[in-house]
């Protein structure tokens, strides 16, 4: 008789807005690194935005339909894991608050922010030693730590933990990594003017580095970084940590032009 093989946790991928508009690379490496470890990967069709931006605006009405819509197309997963500090931590905090006051909806909020991870920290803190890293990077990077990650879901040593892993890549911290780079979702469009003095402190301390690469795990804040490095042509280029694990760091990255195929 022969042992049944164990099945890993059942993932639902959120596939965030600027992911699926800007960088679906960041996706497929999300679903390769959860793969390597184990899972079984799905992206649900009928996920929709988090609903982060209309309930930082005060639109509770519009981001409980649309947190309607998250909790329904995950409610059957095991976890949902998402690349990003910033909706993940919607999903986790701020759902159990938009119904908090309706019975129906709240105890199926608060299940799904028990379930819910960002991919570094699910990573780490979930899977462990089963999160197998196996890629290759040569170079010099430095990390930005997002506001979201890192104070709402307490981010900070698993990314590093996980890059520690890549062969040929050397994390060289720059000064005030914890800062707010200025993006902030909706704080850039409605105080320009202090966010690009915030960005502009950030790409100082980068450049100061010598590193070649920037990278984060909140695709905000590095197409911020990256948009104000390409302005100034600082020659230095920006990707998502996942792309890197993943081994997916090998074409353009975040706002340079895709580099052309042979």
């Amino acid at each position: 008789m022969t042992d049944t093989p164990t099945r890993g946790p059942r993932v639902g991928l959120f596939a965030t807005c600027l992911m699926n508009l800007f960088r679906p690379n960041v996706g497929f490496a999300a679903i390769k690194l959860l793969e390597d470890a184990g899972c079984t990967v799905d992206v649900p069709e009928s996920q929709t935005c988090c609903g982060q931006p209309g309930y930082n605006s005060g639109d509770y009405d519009a981001a409980r339909a649309l947190a309607r819509q998250v909790i329904d197309a995950f409610e059957p997963f095991d976890y949902v894991v998402g690349p990003s500090g910033s909706c993940m931590a919607t999903i986790r905090h701020d759902y159990p608050n938009l119904f908090a006051d309706d019975p129906n909806w709240l105890p199926r909020a608060e299940n799904l922010s028990k379930k819910s991870f960002e991919l570094m920290s699910f990573l780490t803190d979930v899977l462990g030693e089963t999160a197998r890293i196996d890629a290759r990077f040569d170079g010099t990077a430095t990390y930005h730590d997002s506001c979201s990650g890192l104070r709402g879901l307490g981010i900070k040593g698993q990314p590093r933990a996980l890059l520690g892993e890549v062969s040929g890549l050397k994390i060289r911290e720059m000064e005030d990594s914890e800062v707010c780079c200025g993006f902030g979702g909706t704080f850039c469009v409605k105080y320009p003017e202090i966010s690009e003095k915030m960005v502009d402190d950030k790409v100082r301390n980068i450049l100061a580095t010598g590193a070649g690469t920037v990278l984060g795990g909140d695709l905000g804040c590095l197409m911020n970084i990256a948009g104000r490095l390409k302005r100034i042509n600082a020659p230095v280029q920006v990707f998502h940590a996942a792309e890197v694990l993943a081994g997916f760091a090998d074409g353009a990255g975040i706002a340079d032009a895709p580099k052309e195929s042979r």
